[in-house]
């Protein structure tokens, strides 16, 4: 859940900051939807979407704080795949 929350929160501050990859995340959401199954989608996109619509409700324009929110979302989203990948993985 938390992976989905912290791709959601990247999926708008990527966006607002206007990063080559923005389009990227919303993408990335869907393929862990579909690689989890209907069954957890409702929870997932949840979180997905909750992490959008809390730094929605705080930044117009792209801070050096959304910056820096982002190098940290990015870090911790890393070590997550990461773990998941390495708990679940083939």
């Amino acid at each position: 859940m938390r992976l989905a929350e912290v791709m959601g929160s990247l999926a708008f501050l990527r966006g607002l900051c206007e990063a080559d990859d923005a389009a990227q995340w919303p993408e990335r959401m869907q393929d862990l939807l579909e690689a989890e199954g209907p069954e957890r989608a409702e929870r997932l996109a949840g979180a997905y979407n909750r992490g959008y619509a809390a730094f929605a409700l705080t930044y117009r324009r792209c801070t050096p704080a959304a910056e820096i929110a982002i190098a940290r979302f990015l870090e911790e989203g890393n070590a997550l795949a990461g773990m998941i990948a390495t708990r679940y993985g083939n």
